[in-house]
């Protein structure tokens, strides 16, 4: 199972519906290895939008995956 911070960070993750985006995460004080990690382990998903009116920019959202929500029912 996931280290502590994972944990947490899953936890907010599965409280949110849409998912949070990448600097809701880091402003929580989730490190950008514990996101990527998250990722890359198949327990949160990533997707890129661009959001702006007169210049866009790039948000990632990031969102639990089933995977995940599993991670956090184990103890």
């Amino acid at each position: 199972m996931p280290q502590i911070s994972r944990r947490r960070a899953l936890a907010l993750l599965a409280r949110a519906p849409d998912g949070h985006t990448d600097t809701v995460l880091r402003t929580r004080g989730f490190s950008r290895k514990v996101i990527d990690g998250l990722i890359h382990d198949g327990f949160a998903t990533a997707s890129t939008t661009q959001a702006g009116r007169v210049q866009l920019v790039n948000v990632v959202r990031i969102k639990i995956t089933e995977a995940g929500r599993q991670a956090l029912e184990t103890p």
